[in-house]
């Protein structure tokens, strides 16, 4: 099974190779890809033991003279976001499959690569080839944002550009800083987890990490090159970035800072909690106000990623455990709610809720499949966001009731900006724009019914996905 990891890493960048010189066959080139890319995941699920073991282990030198590693393997932490990632990927090219894109060899060959990149990053067991992944998986968002991005794409690109290397930058420099403490001379993360850092070097580090971890989630005040990002970048990009990159920063955390930094952790916990919750009120009072489908989305990832955050540093194994599954219950919902938004967009030509009105008349198995994605969104029993939410407000609440109280608040805000659109775009009377709408068939109809599926089933029954990172989770809080 080892040799099916590796190939798990490479499969994406040969589909990415041969997509990018199959023309008109692009893009049944790359779903063929990422869905042998699922059948290899499946394959590795099947055999994964739900222990706090790093299984499927692939090892070989790579720069002898520095220490680094091509080193990779999986736990029950990494689990959850490489079936994540393999998951929604044929489901985004799906959901984009009769898009008429200039020049879609390159842009389908540019996701595969981000995600071969995103499979490194949650699979690296050596520093320098984790730091690899994440610089390779921002490449192509940068090209394809450049090329197929809206009206303002220059000035946003910049802006994500700027936000992105400055806080890789800070993490280059905290890994060399380790690697400069290890006798072993090299990046391995065992050998970094072993280290005895004192309060004051766990102190700088610490935010040299969390830096460019913060701005990858994003979180308050590094939230703000997010929205305008999803704006202006072709949707199936804006689904990889919302659906899987944005967990980037929170695997990150889980696995690459918490256990290195202990000390640190508990001593500014309470200052990214703060910061944290903060993020998920002002978020979800800002999406109250959109009257664009895509800021609203966008403003939301941003309040749930903010309890995400806040959990984080709660020091609750509960609360971890609901963080967790809830990477991936999340980028299921919102993945589900950008093809709603996007389906809208390509048919009709907007995304303003004031253009808008009646579609559930005119599209009734849309609304169908919006009402359930607007119900997880909000967390609401039986749908698989509920499990995850109330674990960790279960840790938040063990870490600070009043603090609970007030990050409890946006439940109730995202009720009100979810059901507000659900209501503006698909109830009311038809407007000029919408009276002539046609309902959805073929590949997106396919794509949102999986994805319904996946909200319903892990609603009804989440502990399969409980049991795949609780003892990680364990090993994770009593120290790796």
């Amino acid at each position: 099974m080892e040799q099916v990891l590796l190939l798990l890493i490479l499969l994406p960048l040969i589909g990415a190779l041969v997509t990018a010189f199959s023309g008109n066959y692009a893009k049944h080139v790359a779903l063929f890809s990422s869905i042998v890319s699922l059948a290899l995941t499946t394959a590795i699920v099947c055999n994964f033991i739900p222990d706090a073991s790093t299984q499927f282990v692939v090892h070989y030198p790579w720069i002898g003279e520095l220490g680094i590693d091509f080193h990779i393997g999986i736990d029950g932490i990494s689990i959850i976001t490489v079936i994540l990632t393999n998951v929604l990927v044929p489901l985004i090219i799906l959901a984009g499959y009769k898009h008429d894109y200039r020049s879609q060899n390159a842009l389908f060959a540019l996701i595969l690569f981000m995600q071969s990149g995103l499979l490194v990053v949650f699979t690296a067991l050596d520093a320098f080839l984790f730091y690899i992944g994440w610089e390779a998986a921002l490449i192509p968002i940068y090209f394809i944002c450049a090329v197929w991005g809206g009206k303002d794409r220059i000035k946003v690109n910049m802006k994500f550009f700027v936000y992105t290397i400055a806080g890789s930058l800070f993490m280059l420099l905290g890994i060399i800083y380790l690697y400069l403490q290890n006798p072993a001379n090299n990046f391995d993360i065992q050998a970094f987890y072993n280290l005895n850092l004192d309060e004051a070097q766990q102190g700088w580090i610490f935010w040299a990490f969390f830096i460019a971890f913060a701005i990858k989630m994003p979180i308050f005040p590094f939230h703000t090159w997010q929205p305008d990002a999803y704006e202006q970048s072709p949707t199936a990009t804006t689904m990889v970035l919302s659906g899987v990159m944005v967990k980037m920063g929170i695997f990150a955390v889980i696995k690459w800072l918490l256990p290195f930094f202990p000390a640190a952790a508990d001593k500014y916990a309470q200052i990214i909690i703060i910061l944290s919750v903060t993020g998920m009120l002002y978020a979800s009072l800002i999406a109250i106000r959109q009257d664009d489908i895509k800021r609203l989305i966008a403003y939301s990832s941003i309040a749930h990623i903010g309890l995400m955050s806040a959990t984080l540093f709660t020091n609750s194994r509960v609360g971890l455990e609901g963080v967790m599954i809830q990477m991936f219950n999340h980028g299921v919902n919102v993945i589900g709610l950008w093809i709603v938004a996007d389906t809208i967009e390509q048919q009709l030509g907007t995304r303003k809720f004031s253009d808008l009105g009646g579609l559930a008349q005119k599209a009734p198995t849309l609304a169908i499949m919006l009402l359930v994605m607007a119900f997880a969104n909000i967390a609401l029993p039986l749908t698989n966001a509920f499990i995850g939410e109330f674990l960790m407000f279960n840790g938040l609440f063990s870490y600070n009731i009043w603090i609970a109280a007030i990050a409890g608040i946006s439940i109730i805000l995202a009720a009100v900006y979810t059901l507000n659109m659900v209501q503006k775009v698909f109830y009311g009377n038809t407007t000029a724009v919408t009276a002539n709408a046609t309902d959805i068939s073929g590949n997106v109809k396919l794509a949102l019914v999986v994805l319904v599926l996946v909200v319903i089933a892990l609603g009804v029954y989440p502990q399969p996905m409980i049991d795949l990172t609780k003892d990680t989770v364990g090993a994770t809080m009593a120290g790796k």
